[in-house]
């Protein structure tokens, strides 16, 4: 059982995706944390998003890994610093170079065989896994999505304004939706699910409803 679950920026992937998980028994792949770690990585090397040879060798030495809600880069738990807002901010850019979506795709079919899991990203149901038995595609309004980051890194600590948050979601939703290579889209055969007004619950039980009259 493969289930995608597709959204841009703050439209509930990861929430719902990691309740659907446990609730029905599922590994859950959290894909946009993944290039949130190779963000981290360029960042930490300060390496230009146009420098393909530098990228490719980065690529090449990728040591990332997942566990228990844990990322690691390099074997350090990084976990707290991919959420933080230069990653965010720079995590688009990151996304749109083809080399790097290949190597993430890669990982992400490799991580799932055999598998009975639940993804989330922008081109899980698109790209990744265009044949998934179930496919998600959750959309909410830019000022909501924005207000529900806001009050996570507020929880967090960060200083960050509502308004930039705001403009950086829309740059991202821009950013994701235009590039060339595997853009954020609705497959033609997914589901739309709007969460602007509703409740964890709610969100999760319409999926879930559609999971059980697939079964």
């Amino acid at each position: 059982m493969i289930i995608a679950v597709d959204g841009p920026a703050g439209s509930g992937k990861s929430t719902i995706s990691k309740l659907l998980a446990k609730e029905l028994g599922l590994v859950y792949l959290d894909t946009g944390a993944m290039y949130r770690l190779f963000t981290l990585k360029m960042l930490k090397e300060n390496v230009s998003f146009s420098d393909n040879d530098k990228i490719n060798e980065l690529l090449e030495k990728l040591n990332i890994n997942i566990e228990n809600d844990k990322f690691y880069l390099d074997d350090e738990d990084v976990s707290k610093e991919i959420r933080k807002t230069d990653v965010a901010e720079n995590v688009s850019k990151t996304a749109a170079i083809d080399e790097v979506r290949e190597k993430m795709v890669s990982l992400q079919r490799e991580f799932s065989k055999s598998k009975n899991v639940i993804l989330d990203g922008r081109d899980i149901g698109t790209v990744v896994f265009p044949e998934a038995d179930i496919k998600i595609f959750l959309v909410a309004d830019p000022r909501e999505r924005a207000e529900r980051r806001f009050k996570e890194l507020k929880a967090k600590g960060e200083n960050i304004s509502l308004d930039s948050i705001y403009e950086n979601i829309l740059k991202r939703d821009k950013l994701d939706s235009t590039r060339e290579n595997s853009p954020l889209k609705k497959a033609n055969d997914a589901i739309e699910v709007d969460t602007t007004g509703k409740n964890i619950e709610e969100v999760k039980n319409i999926i879930l409803n559609l999971y059980n009259n697939k079964g």
